[in-house]
């Protein structure tokens, strides 16, 4: 059995091509080499989603973080439960991560994006309780998806934006609601 090092200059190497994808799953908690098994992970695709899936259970959170920033990428129908679960782990950086998959469509490609009845009672339990504050600013844009459609969003964001104990939070509260920027930018416009 080779040694750590012999192991790493092997996965530097060969680009991690040897390696199956739990054991790079695992290098997601390595700060060292979590980077390069980010990027193989996201290279490997939907071959790799199983490995992810089972990563949000595993002891380490940078692990678990790292397979809920895969999912922002790599998330399929059979994921979507598993990733809104994460939005309750125990690790505030798991939480953020979750969370950020679960308000960006950006990085979903043609996937579609998780909709109000799937995020909002997450993104709102955690926008008004979490702990803390990068957590709850998170929070806030997955509730800000849905602020043109759900009132619950809007009343949410209200509240955050005047009663939150960090500004930080206020101030991206403030984003969502009327006259803010993302509010003004993601406002539907009406047909013609």
């Amino acid at each position: 059995m080779p040694g750590p090092r012999a192991r790493a200059e092997t996965d530097v190497m060969l680009g991690f091509v040897s390696t199956d994808n739990d054991a790079l799953v695992s290098c997601l908690g390595d700060p060292q080499r979590a980077v390069a098994a980010h990027r193989e992970l996201l290279r490997r695709d939907s071959a790799a989603v199983d490995a992810i899936r089972a990563g949000l259970g595993h002891p380490d959170p940078a692990v678990r973080a790292g397979c809920c920033r895969l999912l922002d990428h790599l998330v399929d129908g059979e994921s979507m439960g598993q990733l809104i679960a994460m939005a309750d782990d125990a690790d505030a950086r798991v939480r953020i991560a979750a969370l950020h998959a679960l308000a960006c469509d950006r990085c979903k490609g043609d996937t579609c994006a998780p909709g109000a009845d799937q995020v909002l009672g997450p993104g709102l339990r955690r926008l008004a309780a979490d702990p803390d504050p990068h957590v709850r600013a998170m929070a806030a844009e997955v509730v800000g998806k849905f602020v043109h459609t759900e009132a619950r969003a809007l009343a949410a964001l209200d509240r955050s934006h005047a009663q939150d104990p960090s500004p930080a939070v206020r101030k991206k509260a403030g984003w969502f609601l009327p006259g803010g920027t993302v509010h003004e930018r993601t406002r539907p416009r009406p047909l013609r």
